[in-house]
């Protein structure tokens, strides 16, 4: 089985608007930002624009805060990061954190400004300060990158605990990598797990199939095959090709589940349909073995070649090669050039 998912979590934009007020709104201005909010979420954008443009024009901050979602959004405006960025930097100069936050990720992906990291930090920090769970776990990554700043550990330790402990999700997953990894923290199996089943119990896929492992495996907690099911499937259901892989090998071993060679061949097929190497290499197996499936030499073979393509080099991608040339040995010319083309023809399915 794969091991636990490493790779940290990030965020995206803030593009919830703002529906609140500022202090200081004229009776007019609120009216007017009132009936924006009210256009925007019945989809009259032109109207919303039309009503935010003017209190934005006179420094309400929530206004320019909404107009840069606008123009990040492409809603009732062109698409256009410079305009967002520019709205944006207005609120954000007022202190606004979710504008600056914003303004931060445009800096750290040189979207609508030049990229640059310490720009970025700047801005995150500005608003993880504030308390805003986005820019600190943000700022976590940024440290743990050292990007824009010296790399750090415990900075990020740091940042994502105070996220963390205002229930972020992604947060809560980075903490459980640097538990596990034992960066910053001495390693401990049984905090890893106490942070992946926060946010595994908030639907985050990546530590649902993180807790799914350790159950699996008996790490952090008693080894249990059926809960070890319970969070693949949760996982999987969300689409993480991760999960959809171990889920189809547990209904093949039979762990936790019946043993069940269709359902393997299914969560298997989901996860190979994305691209995942792992899993087309079990589906090579299983059409070779006609378990679950009539056996097939051909799509065994369409499948064993794409595992190779998609391995890195190594145990994994040697295996896959092996098995393709095997297969072929089964096969006249004319299913090789067949199965060569469709494997040629294949994409993954987004």
């Amino acid at each position: 089985m794969t091991t636990p998912k490493a790779k940290l979590a990030g965020v995206a934009l803030i593009a919830a608007l703002c529906a609140g007020f500022t202090l200081g709104l004229t009776a007019p201005a609120w009216a007017g930002f009132d009936e924006a909010n009210a256009a925007h979420d019945r989809g009259d954008y032109a109207t919303a624009i039309r009503e935010w443009r003017p209190l934005a024009k006179q420094g309400y901050v929530r206004a320019q805060f909404n107009l840069g979602n606008m123009y990040n959004n492409g809603q009732g405006v062109p698409q256009d990061d410079a305009e967002a960025v520019k709205w944006w930097r207005k609120a954000a100069e007022q202190g606004y954190a979710g504008a600056q936050f914003n303004l931060g990720f445009m800096y750290a992906n040189g979207r609508g400004v030049p990229q640059d990291d310490a720009e970025a930090v700047k801005w995150y920090r500005k608003a993880a300060e504030q308390g805003d769970a986005d820019a600190q776990n943000s700022l976590g990554l940024m440290h743990g990158d050292g990007r824009g700043i010296p790399q750090d550990d415990a900075k990020a330790l740091q940042w994502w605990r105070k996220a963390a402990e205002q229930r972020y999700a992604k947060a809560q997953f980075n903490l459980g990598n640097m538990y596990n990894n034992g960066q910053g923290v001495p390693q401990d199996d049984a905090e890893a797990v106490k942070w992946w089943r926060k946010a595994a119990e908030q639907g985050y896929a990546g530590a649902q199939f993180n807790l799914g492992f350790m159950y699996a495996n008996g790490r952090g907690v008693p080894q249990d095959d059926a809960e070890a099911v319970k969070w693949y499937r949760k996982a999987a259901e969300q689409g993480d090709a991760d999960a959809q892989n171990n889920l189809g090998l547990m209904y093949g071993d039979g762990r936790g589940v019946p043993q069940d060679y269709a359902n393997a061949l299914q969560w298997w097929r989901k996860a190979a349909e994305q691209g995942y190497a792992k899993a087309q290499f079990n589906l090579g197996n299983i059409y070779i073995t006609g378990r679950g499936v009539p056996q097939d030499e051909a799509q065994a073979y369409i499948w064993f070649k794409l595992a190779a393509s998609r391995s890195p080099p190594g145990e994994d991608r040697n295996l896959a090669v092996k098995n393709r040339d095997i297969v072929a040995k089964m096969m006249t010319p004319a299913q090789i050039s067949e199965a060569q083309k469709l494997a040629r023809e294949w994409k993954p399915k987004k």
